[in-house]
């Protein structure tokens, strides 16, 4: 499968996807930890992508989201961004309405 095909079904397959370095039990990166930590403050469950694990995604993915640095967080099949927007949105209280509705949208 062609691997931009296969980040496609990956995002529109999963309610709540973040491509990252590391996983959440051990990011590799200060962003990726600090997304974690937004994203489990929300109380959902979420998917997640080791882009250091899969390097074909990790060169191809900004070329998908048009977004270049990681992580990446996708959310109901678009991109909401990288570590600063989901800190923001976190702090605005938007982060956990939308990644709660994505996941009562999947029920």
């Amino acid at each position: 499968m062609d691997i931009i095909e296969s980040i496609k079904q990956t995002v529109e397959g999963t309610p709540i996807v973040l491509f990252m370095k590391g996983n959440p039990q051990f990011p590799q990166c200060g962003f990726s930890a600090r997304t974690v930590e937004a994203l489990t403050n929300c109380e959902v469950e979420f998917a997640y992508v080791d882009v250091l694990e899969e390097p074909a995604v990790r060169q191809n993915l900004p070329q998908y989201s048009d977004w270049p640095t990681f992580p990446q967080l996708f959310v109901s099949g678009e991109l909401v961004g990288g570590c600063d927007i989901i800190m923001e949105l976190h702090e605005q209280g938007e982060l956990k309405k939308i990644t709660q509705a994505a996941v009562q949208d999947q029920s």
